[in-house]
């Protein structure tokens, strides 16, 4: 039997096989050098690494502030001084992800969850600032928004901004284009960008994963890390990004009900498309 522990935890089957503890906490999602905990039924813990810099907890206050949406209570957070890894503890909205009972959930309950989220973020649209930038001046980050082509970065998310203006916008999406994309291309391209004005608070990662239901109804949304302002278009065309069937056919639903920014979809997608892979 073997005696290496796991990484995650530094339990070994030899330690299971002489015990009859039964953990109730549990991993629950990994990527990259960040993981989330269950503890117990009522509290979450999560463990971002250096590569993975994390807003969550003033953006959540800022969100619980401003507006009525249901979002996690924040118990404590601080960071580990030897390896730079931030640890929040927060309470677990009740009920579970939408991507644990898509399937069980008739139409009329997917749109009404649809609206349900639609109607809440418009609160968001109030929420304005002059620049594009997280919560006290500091950058953004996006793989979406802008692509990463650095072959070296590999986990590491590379800090934006801020910007002031589309033509600083515009600069900075433009390095993740393939080099070999001609100037009139890139020119034509940058006449299509929509204006991104006003710059508005944006969640930006609604996937089927970060959306809580019980009952049919919702009861909260997570995944606040990486909002910030963002040109005014973002939040509708973030969700051209899927993670899987199940999230394509609830982003595609959500976006029924977002204000419409097709235009700026369309140009985004073009913009993605003639990025290097």
């Amino acid at each position: 039997m073997s005696s290496t522990p796991c990484t995650a935890c530094s339990w070994t089957p030899e330690r299971q096989n002489h015990s009859s503890y039964k953990s109730h906490l549990k991993l629950l999602h990994e990527a990259g050098d960040r993981g989330i905990w269950s503890l117990g039924s009522k509290v979450i813990l999560k463990n971002h690494g250096p590569n993975h810099p994390t807003s969550e907890v003033p953006n959540i206050h800022f969100v619980q502030e401003r507006t009525s949406i249901p979002v996690p209570t924040i118990i404590d957070s601080w960071e580990e001084e030897e390896d730079k890894h931030t640890l929040t503890l927060m309470r677990r909205i009740p009920g579970k992800p939408l991507s644990k009972l898509w399937s069980k959930l008739n139409p009329n309950e997917k749109e009404n969850i649809a609206k349900e989220v639609a109607e809440y973020l418009q609160q968001l649209r109030t929420l304005q600032s002059d620049k594009i930038q997280c919560l006290g001046g500091r950058p953004v980050f996006s793989n979406f928004l802008f692509k990463n082509n650095s072959s070296s970065a590999g986990e590491i998310e590379i800090p934006r901004g801020p910007f002031a203006s589309a033509d600083e916008l515009w600069a900075e999406m433009e390095r993740g284009l393939d080099e070999r994309i001609p100037e009139a291309a890139r020119v034509r391209l940058r006449q299509r960008m929509p204006a991104a004005v006003p710059y508005t608070f944006t969640h930006g990662d609604l996937t089927i994963g970060n959306i809580m239901v019980e009952d049919g109804e919702l009861t909260g949304i997570n995944g606040w890390e990486r909002a910030g302002y963002f040109p005014v278009w973002w939040e509708y065309v973030a969700t051209s990004v899927p993670d899987g069937e199940d999230d394509r056919e609830w982003k595609g639903l959500l976006r029924r009900y977002l204000p419409d920014y097709s235009a700026a979809r369309e140009f985004w997608l073009e913009f993605w498309y003639l990025c290097r892979d």
